[in-house]
């Protein structure tokens, strides 16, 4: 019998027999680009003969892509070439001549990772929606909180090390005076928290968004090497309680952004114990150093900690973005701190066990599931390939450096502990110079005008900066294991090219 069509079905006007999407239509796309991803972003990755960026600025872009939104779609083979666009004149993050930010390379099982993900479309708050997904974050968090040292904690992945430093700042307030997440800012003393003047800029934005203000960070003053000096956070504690300002948190850095520095934790937590302040660790760059057994000395008494930001993004390549937060406490002060109780999600009749639905410990609702690609590079590589993938990084840290000092015109700021190595590069016509202010103020123009070259060739980017009294100099980051050794040759081989008539 052949089955008789049904008589379409209006309301308001719009037809509502059948899918309206042409699924096999869908499906073909979805294979072509993915044949272009591979050919043009995957299989190009290695590959040193492509460059790591095809510059244009900004109103001349414009002109080469099509960035219109019309009032009616456009066929497939035409996103196809936009599609190409797009990776044409994107950054290749993943060339292994990119070192121009905290994090670089491509992991193919992280890669993966993320298709699925994106694929699947899951949103980690309850376990009905996101079984999957949120067995792997506990996972990860567990063997995360093993690393730090904890017998036990808490955790949540969250979009940035940013966010992971405001939920800290937030939480230390809230240990603090649990009234502020129902009565507000309202009738609180003048709230204080120190960290380091090479900490992250993320510290002042949450100070400032968390209504704390940023003229109540203290930046405690550094030595020679960025690292935070606990005697002064001891003087500055002394003197805002003299003041009559109530101290909650010291956020200590394992890593700065800049020099790559890590505070002397030991210390600086006996200094929290004496004064009962909550101590956070921004480990968001320098964390990963803990999967090496030669390196992790360098976060020596991070067990110590209330608190720690780290971002797998980083150093272990999981792919942007991939950021946790993890708390030593397991009293849920995380959910008590953060929970609003949506009786349309947080059901407690439930027919599971309702303690998987984390969401209410997050200040967003919808949240990507991030673990999962650490989980699946893990996964792939085994702690010991993560260990051999921070130690090789800072091996290659170690030959560049080597080779700076060896070749005239390069000139280090200091002896890196890190990955981040910073330098100067000193073109022939001020080798001869003496190190004055017309020295100085010439030297701080070589970096930008050597940025601006390889961005508009193409070969590498790196990033510079001024820092602290000190004129612009370069920052090189090692990270992917894609680099090798004739990479860090290459750089400074064309460093001394694009700079040497200056």
């Amino acid at each position: 019998m052949v089955p008789s069509k049904r008589s379409a079905v209006l309301v308001d006007g719009v037809v509502l027999n059948g899918p309206t999407t042409d699924a096999k239509a869908g499906e073909k796309f979805v294979e072509e680009a993915c044949r272009l991803i591979m050919e043009q972003v995957v299989s190009k990755a290695t590959d040193i003969n492509e460059k790591v960026c095809e510059w244009r600025p900004p109103e001349q872009l414009k002109q080469l892509l099509d960035l219109e939104l019309r009032d009616t779609g456009e066929p497939h083979h035409r996103l196809l070439e936009l599609c190409q666009d797009v990776i044409r004149y994107s950054v290749k993050t993943n060339h292994p001549r990119f070192f121009n930010q905290l994090y670089a390379g491509l992991d193919y099982y992280s890669l993966v990772a993320r298709f699925m993900t994106e694929a699947l479309n899951p949103s980690v708050y309850t376990y009905e929606v996101s079984p999957v997904f949120l067995l792997v974050e506990e996972a990860v968090l567990k063997k995360m909180i093993e690393f730090i040292g904890w017998k036990e904690g808490d955790g949540i992945f969250n979009p940035g090390g940013s966010v992971s430093n405001m939920y800290a700042m937030n939480l230390a307030r809230y240990k603090y005076c649990p009234d502020i997440k129902e009565k507000g800012l309202s009738g609180l003393p003048r709230l204080i928290l120190f960290t380091s003047a090479e900490c992250h800029y993320s510290m002042k934005k949450a100070a400032s968004f968390l209504g704390i203000g940023t003229e109540n960070v203290c930046f405690v003053e550094t030595d020679g090497r960025g690292k935070m000096i606990p005697d002064e956070l001891e003087k500055q504690i002394w003197q805002a309680r003299k003041e009559g300002a109530a101290p909650f948190l010291v956020c200590a850095t394992s890593g700065t952004t800049v020099l790559g520095a890590f505070d002397p934790l030991e210390e600086i937590a006996d200094v929290c114990e004496r004064h009962g302040l909550w101590l956070h660790v921004d480990a968001s760059w320098g964390g990963s150093a803990l999967m090496s057994r030669k390196h992790r000395r360098l976060l020596r008494g991070i067990h110590r900690a209330d608190s720690v930001a780290w971002n797998p993004h980083k150093m272990l390549m999981a792919g942007i973005q991939c950021c946790a937060l993890l708390v030593k406490d397991k009293s849920d002060l995380l959910k008590k701190c953060y929970s609003a109780k949506a009786s349309y999600l947080f059901q407690q009749d439930k027919f599971y066990d309702v303690s998987y639905d984390t969401g209410d410990k997050s200040i967003q609702c919808s949240r990507r599931p991030d673990a999962f690609k650490f989980w699946m590079t893990w996964k792939a590589l085994g702690t010991v390939g993560l260990e051999e993938r921070v130690n090789r990084a800072l091996a290659l840290s170690r030959y560049l450096v080597e080779e700076i000092k060896k070749r005239e015109g390069f000139k280090l700021l200091m002896e890196p502990e890190y990955a981040n190595i910073c330098f100067w590069y000193i073109p022939p016509s001020l080798r001869e110079m003496e190190e004055g202010p017309e020295f100085w103020a010439k030297l701080n123009l070589v970096a930008p005008a050597i940025k601006e070259r390889m961005m508009k060739k193409g070969s590498l980017m790196l990033g510079y900066q001024p820092h602290r009294g000190k004129v612009n100099f370069f920052r090189q980051v090692v990270i992917s294991p894609q680099v090798s050794r004739e990479d860090m040759d290459f750089l400074l081989d064309e460093i001394d090219l694009l700079g040497r008539d200056m």
